[in-house]
């Protein structure tokens, strides 16, 4: 029987009706070099027979079958479930890591052992010269965005983050254990960060690994500006800042979130054409006490071994809140750097 000291690494693999994404990533993911890795690949009720087509072709990686989408955050949980390594890897279906993308985020796990968030340096598939994702960014403000997005790859450096994004990142068990992993309840988008800032609150830290490159077709599910995707985005964002915020710094900072988000929602309604990002976020508050009551992880525990952080700590690692100006710039950055 296989055990977990066969593998350095577990790399899960959620899909959805995406069997002709993984024809391109699923034989680079599971010839990773120089690194004992095992490949668990989680089929979100997909009906393009990515499950049959799995087991078929590549024999070696485990399958774990759902009977619905339950979505990105779910979807990984149960991978977490059946990962027999210390360090898990999480890896989209349309993201192609380089031969040693694994083996440099394990190096980087063991020389950095405060920290249990490791973040892939990604660059677009159409265009790798520029970067899609180098971790997780946060201001004080909750808003959250791919650290050096449209910035020239190979122009960055290793060091700390506030987070991985789970397109590509490595965790380790402990940390997921901690933090019971994903929310499920955000389905998709910004589990990442949510699952990052509370690993933060539990004093675990983020580290960039810009040797480990994959190669990254930018939303390839849901379309950039999708409605699915903006309402989730909205939904969650207001979860994100419930979940997370101290009540005193939320006090003192949620005048100039309110007043940012009134400022962007109707430039996105408009730019857009749509109203899911207002459904999105009336979604969330429909939904805030629930929301409200998950906010455990902000006190100290004695249940918890690790030095818990305080709200300095967390500032010290956000960025500067930027003018409304310099945000729609980001934003159009990005929306140029996939050629729209």
């Amino acid at each position: 029987m296989t055990s977990s000291r066969d593998f350095e690494a577990s790399v899960v693999v959620v899909t959805w009706n995406g069997r002709e994404r993984l024809s391109e990533s699923l034989p680079a993911i599971v010839g990773q070099e120089n690194v004992r890795h095992e490949v668990i690949l989680v089929d979100n009720g997909s009906t393009d027979g990515t499950a049959g087509w799995v087991r078929t072709e590549y024999p070696s990686v485990r399958v774990v079958e759902l009977s619905e989408n339950t979505g990105f955050a779910a979807g990984n949980n149960r991978g977490f479930e059946a990962a027999r390594a210390s360090l898990i890897a999480t890896i989209n279906n349309d993201a192609i890591p380089d031969p040693d993308w694994l083996a440099s985020l394990v190096s980087a796990a063991t020389a950095h052992p405060d920290a249990g968030m490791f973040a892939s340096r990604m660059v677009y598939l159409h265009d790798p010269r520029v970067i899609d994702s180098a971790g997780i960014s946060l201001d004080p403000l909750g808003i959250a965005w791919d650290r050096n997005a449209g910035t020239p790859s190979g122009d960055d450096a290793d060091g700390e983050v506030f987070g991985a994004s789970a397109g590509a990142a490595l965790y380790r068990r402990e940390l997921l254990e901690a933090t019971s992993g994903f929310d499920e309840r955000f389905f998709a988008y910004l589990e990442d960060v949510d699952l990052a800032w509370r690993a933060r609150w539990l004093g675990w830290k983020a580290r960039y690994v810009p040797a480990a490159r994959v190669r990254h077709r930018h939303s390839a599910t849901w379309a950039e500006d999708s409605p699915l995707k903006t309402y989730h985005l909205g939904r969650n964002k207001v979860w994100l800042i419930a979940k997370n915020y101290p009540l005193g710094p939320l006090l003192r900072w949620l005048p100039m979130i309110l007043a940012y988000d009134a400022a962007s929602l109707p430039v996105t309604v408009w730019r857009q054409r749509s109203l899911a990002a207002v459904r999105g976020r009336l979604a969330g508050l429909r939904r805030l006490p629930e929301i409200w009551r998950s906010r455990g992880h902000l006190a100290p525990s004695p249940n918890v071994p690790r030095r818990h952080a305080t709200w300095s700590d967390l500032r010290a690692v956000m960025e500067p809140v930027r003018s409304p100006l310099a945000v729609w710039r980001r934003h159009r950055q990005l929306r140029r750097a996939l050629g729209q």
